[in-house]
Order: C-alpha cells, then sequence, then structure tokens
C-alpha cells in the first residue's frame, strides 16, 4: 500500500518559488496500477519522484507499506529505495553493454552472483520478448525495445514497486504498446504495484485500474475507473471517454447520456430495451473506447415512443448508466 499525506513541493526558479506539488493526499493499493495524468506543469513527475524516494516532500509524509519514509535515516532510505523501480521516457541504456548486461549491472553492482544473474536477467528477458535480442547493443534495438530492456532493468531487483515517468514519451503505436503490454506484464506476472505518471489517457485506458488527476499541483480527482464512470460530472469521464458530438434531437420523446460497460451492455442493451419498450432507439452521438479488456460505450441517444421513460429506467437497473435525461417530450428541454 502506498499512502500520500498531503505532500507539497516547491523548487526555487529566477522568478520565486514554484508550487510542484500542493497537499496531495492519495493511495495505492498493493498491485493496483495507478495513472496520474496532467498536462506539462502538473506536479506529476515531481509526484513520482517523490513516491520513489528521488525527492524529498516540503511537507507531508509518504508511507510505503505502513512505513513513513520521512523518518528514515540515510542508510534506510537508501535501502528502501532499493525496493522501488524507476524508468523514465529515456531510455538511458549504457551503449557499451548488451541489453542482458544493461539488464544484469544494478545486480552485478550489489554483488548477487553470476548463475542467479543470468537466470534473473534471462527470466526478465523473457517478459519483455526480447530473448532473441540479449547479445544486441542499444544502438541495434529500437527505442522501443530499448524503453522495455530499461523497464527490465527497473524490475531486475524484484522491486514491489514501480514507478514509470512518461514511459511512453516520443515512442511510434508500436513502441508504445509494447511498452504498455511489458508494464502490464510485470503487474500480473511479478505483482509489482505500477504508478505511472503520463499525460496521454490512453495509457490509462490501456493498463490503469485507479486514475489521479492534477493540475498546477493539485489533486483534482482521484479513484477507480469505473467508480469514477457513474458520476457525468467526473472529469475522468471527460479524459477517458469519448467526446459526445450530437446530432440535433428534435423530434425526439427523450434524450439522454448514458455509459455502457462489458461486452454485453454494449452489445445488446439498447436493442433489447428497444424490442421491450416498443420505442426507437437512436445513437445520437459519442463512441466506444476500451478500459483495460472491457468495452466502454459513451453515447447520447434519442427515444421516440410512450414508454421512454420506462426503457431509460430499464437501462438504468441492467447496470448501464443513465444520466439526467436531457429533454422532455418531443424534445422540449425538460
Amino acid at each position: 500500500m502506498i499512502t500520500v499525506e498531503n505532500v507539497s513541493k516547491s523548487f526555487r526558479s529566477r522568478t520565486g518559488s514554484v508550487v510542484a506539488l500542493d497537499g496531495v493526499s492519495l493511495e495505492v493499493a498493493a498491485g493496483a496500477a495507478l495513472g496520474v495524468v496532467g498536462p506539462e506543469g502538473s506536479g506529476k513527475s515531481t509526484l513520482a519522484r517523490v513516491v520513489s524516494l528521488q525527492e524529498r516532500p516540503d511537507a507531508g509524509a509518504v508511507r510505503l507499506d505502513g512505513l513513513n519514509t520521512a523518518t528514515l535515516d540515510t542508510r534506510t532510505l537508501r535501502a528502501t529505495r532499493r525496493q522501488i523501480g524507476f524508468v523514465t521516457g529515456e531510455s538511458q541504456l549504457f551503449r557499451q553493454r548488451t541489453a542482458a548486461g544493461n539488464i544484469a549491472l544494478p545486480l552485478e553492482q550489489s554483488g548477487v552472483d553470476g548463475p542467479r544473474r543470468r537466470a534473473r536477467v534471462g527470466r526478465l528477458l523473457d517478459l519483455i520478448g526480447l530473448t532473441d535480442k540479449a547479445a544486441a547493443y542499444p544502438d541495434d534495438l529500437s527505442e522501443g525495445q530499448r524503453r522495455r530492456v530499461a523497464v527490465a532493468r527497473a524490475l531486475v531487483g524484484e522491486p514491489g514497486l514501480l514507478l514509470a515517468d512518461d514511459p511512453t514519451a516520443n515512442l511510434d503505436t508500436d513502441g508504445a504498446a509494447g511498452v504498455l503490454a511489458v508494464l502490464d506484464r510485470a503487474r500480473a506476472e511479478l505483482g509489482v504495484t505500477l504508478l505511472v505518471a503520463t499525460k496521454d489517457t490512453g495509457v490509462v485506458r490501456r493498463i490503469c485500474d485507479d486514475i489521479a488527476l492534477l493540475e498546477a499541483g493539485r489533486l483534482l480527482e482521484h479513484g477507480n475507473l469505473f467508480e469514477l464512470l457513474r458520476h457525468p460530472e467526473s472529469r475522468a469521464v471527460r479524459e477517458l471517454l469519448p467526446v459526445i458530438d450530437a446530432t440535433p434531437s428534435v423530434g425526439q420523446d427523450r434524450v439522454a447520456d448514458i455509459v455502457l460497460i462489458g461486452f454485453a451492455a454494449v452489445g445488446a442493451l439498447l436493442p433489447e430495451a428497444a424490442s421491450r419498450f416498443g420505442v426507437q432507439v437512436s445513437v445520437l452521438g459519442g463512441g466506444l473506447t476500451r478500459l483495460g479488456e472491457t468495452p466502454v460505450a459513451r453515447f447520447r441517444i434519442g427515444l421516440r415512443g410512450e414508454r421512454s421513460d420506462g426503457a431509460l429506467a430499464w437501462i438504468d437497473d441492467r447496470g448501464g448508466i443513465v444520466h439526467q435525461p436531457l429533454t422532455g417530450p418531443q424534445g422540449v428541454a425538460a
């Protein structure tokens, strides 16, 4: 469990003090994946460095499994830091060492013997899908492959927590997908807790359970993705789900925004509602996306028929998330 308690952090600049984090509090359960999202200057990278113990907060505390890291002496702090993996949007590999040699470096520095080094490096090369590139040098790898090697190096010490700061920055689509697949596998197969700082909400949709939205150092919203989708005012809904660019709703008896989660809901809920209640259901705007492997739809729908209200209530009762109907009978504002 990671607990961030009212953490603040400022830096000096030529024009004065810059507040990077302003009273941020959040929790990450063991084995979970949290996406910290925000634009440039929002404080997400600073939060990643504070949680990874590379920076000390000016105020507040970071607790790792209940341990208050602010109270640690220098020696214990170093030992605790070794239990945390950290990877950035730059691979930062040593050009004179092979992929396997780069992954093995932390083990060499900590005195792990040869057989154990080779076994651990071999497992991680398999995890990142680069067993056949073990003897390749960084210059012979694509940037996406180099980034995956960097992730493996961060994992070689068997940390319980992995911090990834903008891990897909400046990668093409295939390279980014490869890195995210590795992070997802690390969590699933190694049991690491994952915190990813990114400005790309696509990263959160792909591999995260929870989201924390930062802006100008302040935490705007924090919670489980699927829980937040139930709140129409949630920033996560706007950030993660398709934008509704609706067609005119003239002639509809009811118009409502809905969120459908899961294969059954997305594929069958609207046609079944139309059939059961004898109404015509039209999709006026929105679209489909995925959160992990789960399909999620955000639609604006129009309903025409005497039992439109009943159809909306039925959709809501069957797990669809129906936000307040936007219009009343015959398209007149309710």
